[in-house]
């Protein structure tokens, strides 16, 4: 066992691990994975049944897996040369497995016969629920179509799995490529000092002949775009940041995703065709709540038809505010934020920067605890002897309200060179009652917050609280879950369109204040949050809500879109189509230059292609969720444990829809969206 990523019964031996022990491990595995299930379906012959056919393979599964998930982390957020180029080499491995896998005439025929056979009426309700799913599965990966069908899905399998590496890969260099030295004080006017010392942090990171730098790390991006007052400044970083990894950004194309763009959807046009679909996106909603591409369309527009009345006149009031107070008479893409922001401070009394001192980390991931211990009766310990992958990062261990240890989890918060942007829930360990005991869930819990600096306590803007919260979410649907089948426990198995649920749920407790007073203290002086600054921040809630919900809507549109037509063959086609969904629903057009598709990893290399709505269609179910709260309660213990119970533990046992209705008693509502965006039509 020399090999640490071949221990799979133990938490992964993070500093342990190196490049070299990458491939071997998965040729191993894969190798040992092919001939076992080859052996397996052989003994099953024409009696299968779970325990010889179904319980075996989910070992095999699992094993693999558990031993894919700390290569597939580390190179998210430890990533160098050697890994990369290891965990790169491995990908067409795996697609090639699990194209054998998923159209294996033999396994197929097998479970089909499971499901034929005397046993599965028997079985429980979660494993019939697994076998229907397998076989749904099998049908959409090709099982049944010509040899040479299923070939050529292979081959599009490993190529897109090159692809949206590669994609991913040039939005990460290409953000790790950038940084502009600031040599004078003049250029920093606007920041605060903890901006301040984060530039300083980034020129001593890229080893910079200059005190500060700007870079294209989220935390130092909006610091600049939304509080640099030199306009120049705001407007390099936002070039720079918004023609990443395209034919116009600042790379001399090194890093240009057009052709991984074009190519990506070529090659799902052609999946969803030889797999009996007209467009990917109907192949894409084939798993989710939503039935056809004309039903998300409508969703679409419907939201953008109550939102652009409100958007327009925040637009005309943000244009009217920048040309009488900030001396602006043409508001561009990178003053924005800017204005915006002054905006709020004038005439709400706030900004950001009043309310971090407010959000210190360490109390942030507190009063996170210490309110999910009052809903749900869990409770968390760090343990500091799991081995990390960084000295920021943390282990915690959930514990139930009778002592046994529920799940763990890695938490990662802090931006960092060689880390990939943004912020994700992902798997470690799945929630599995194996032959030798159950195996508990284990989460990667990572965001991208500003850190510590200069012995500085790393302070959350608002903003960043909200996305813990949100990740949180995620990670509390994985681990909480009381399915023992891995395939439908916790989030897997979830509809996509359904799966933001959890998360956007636990975004709604930023902002009340009962649950804000268990961590929302002074940094310095321990003090609560006072009443007139909660107030103000509670005025914020809807401030350019109508703008933020318009632009999720342009995402979605244009994703959805996308993958409803025919694939493009030139990457100009893809963003002639995103400027005519702007046209229709933006109230604020950027400049030509923008590329943001060449950077949308979500669609491009994450599993939001023909989903990107599901971020608005979830938010549906969990503002009408959380308004059950509202009405019982915000500690209701009802209410909390109906939501353990129906959403948290239920995982994919069953279709979200129903669990929704067992939570809330009916189906939802739209209304309690529409009010948290301050866009509730009011009684004539």
């Amino acid at each position: 066992m020399s090999n640490p990523l071949l221990n799979v019964d133990s938490l992964p031996a993070f500093r342990s691990i190196e490049p070299d022990h990458v491939i071997p491990a998965i040729d191993q595995l894969l190798a040992d994975n092919r001939r076992e299930i080859d052996e397996l379906v052989a003994r099953a012959g024409d009696r299968p049944t779970w325990d010889n056919l179904v319980a075996p393979l989910q070992h095999l599964e699992n094993r693999l897996e558990t031993a894919w998930s700390p290569v597939s982390h580390l190179n998210s957020v430890m990533n160098s040369p050697a890994l990369r180029e290891a965990y790169n080499a491995c990908l067409p491995r795996l697609s090639d497995y699990g194209s054998w896998l998923s159209q294996h005439q033999g396994l197929y025929q097998a479970f089909r016969a499971l499901a034929d056979s005397d046993e599965y009426p028997r079985l429980s309700p979660q494993r019939r629920k697994v076998i229907d799913d397998a076989l749904r599965d099998f049908h959409l990966s090709g099982v049944d179509l010509p040899a040479e069908a299923r070939d050529r899905l292979r081959q599009i399998d490993g190529r897109l799995s090159e692809l949206t590496a590669s994609f991913e890969e040039n939005v990460l260099d290409a953000t790790q490529a950038w940084a502009y030295p600031l040599h004078e004080e003049g250029e920093l006017a606007g920041l605060s000092d903890s901006d301040r010392a984060l530039l300083a942090r980034n020129a001593r990171d890229h080893e910079l002949d200059a005190p500060w730098a700007a870079t294209l790390d989220f935390p130092s991006v909006h610091a600049v775009l939304t509080h640099a007052d030199d306009r120049a400044l705001r407007e390099r970083v936002y070039h720079a940041f918004v023609t990443r990894a395209s034919e116009t950004g600042p790379h001399e194309l090194a890093y240009d995703n057009s052709a991984n763009m074009v190519e990506i959807l070529q090659l799902r046009q052609e999946k969803a065709e030889l797999t009996g679909f007209p467009r990917y996106a109907h192949r894409s909603l084939a798993t989710k709540m939503a039935e056809t591409p004309e039903q998300v369309e409508q969703f679409l527009a419907d939201l953008a038809r109550r939102a652009r009345p409100r958007a327009e006149r925040d637009r005309a009031e943000l244009e009217r505010f920048a040309r009488e107070e900030l001396d602006l008479e043409q508001l561009e893409s990178w003053d924005v934020a800017w204005a915006a922001e002054k905006m709020r401070e004038r005439r709400l009394g706030l900004s950001q920067e009043m309310l971090k001192p407010y959000f210190p980390a360490t109390r942030a991931v507190d009063g996170l605890f210490r309110l999910v211990e009052r809903l749900f009766g869990v409770r968390f310990e760090a343990d500091p002897a799991i081995e990390t992958w960084h000295d920021d990062v943390t282990f915690y261990r959930i514990f139930g309200p009778e002592g046994d240890e529920r799940a763990g989890f890695y938490l990662d918060l802090y931006a960092r060179r060689n880390k990939r942007g943004g912020a994700w829930m992902d798997v470690c360990r799945q929630r599995y009652a194996r032959a030798d005991g159950l195996q508990l869930p284990v989460a990667y819990m990572t965001c991208n917050s500003t850190p510590p600096v200069d012995d500085q306590p790393a302070l959350f803007t608002h903003d960043e609280v909200i996305t813990l919260f949100h990740e949180f979410g995620h990670g509390l649907h994985h681990m909480l879950t009381r399915v023992d089948e891995p395939e439908i426990a916790g989030i897997n198995g979830v509809e996509w369109d359904a799966v933001e649920l959890p998360s956007q749920f636990m975004e709604n407790w930023c902002w009340e204040r009962e649950p804000l007073d268990l961590f929302a203290r002074h940094h310095e002086t321990g003090e609560p949050m006072p009443e007139d600054l909660y107030e103000r921040l509670q005025g914020t809630r809807h401030f350019h809500a109508a703008l933020q919900l318009l632009r999720q809507v342009e995402f979605s549109m244009f994703d959805m879109r996308l993958h409803d037509r025919p694939a493009p063959t030139d990457p100009a086609e893809i963003q002639d189509l995103l400027d005519t969904v702007r046209q229709e629903v933006a109230v604020f057009i950027p400049p030509s230059y923008n590329r943001f598709p060449h950077g949308f990893a979500h669609i491009f290399a994450g599993g939001y292609a023909a989903g990107y709505y599901s971020y608005k269609w979830a938010e549906v179910l969990s503002a009408d969720a959380f308004a059950r709260f509202e009405e019982e309660g915000l500690f209701s213990r009802e209410a909390g444990a109906d939501y353990l119970h129906e959403i948290l533990e239920a995982g994919a046992s069953r279709p979200a829809a129903d669990s929704f209705r067992a939570f809330r008693g009916r189906d939802p509502q739209i209304d309690a969206l529409l009010r948290h965006s301050g866009l509730e039509e009011k009684a004539a």
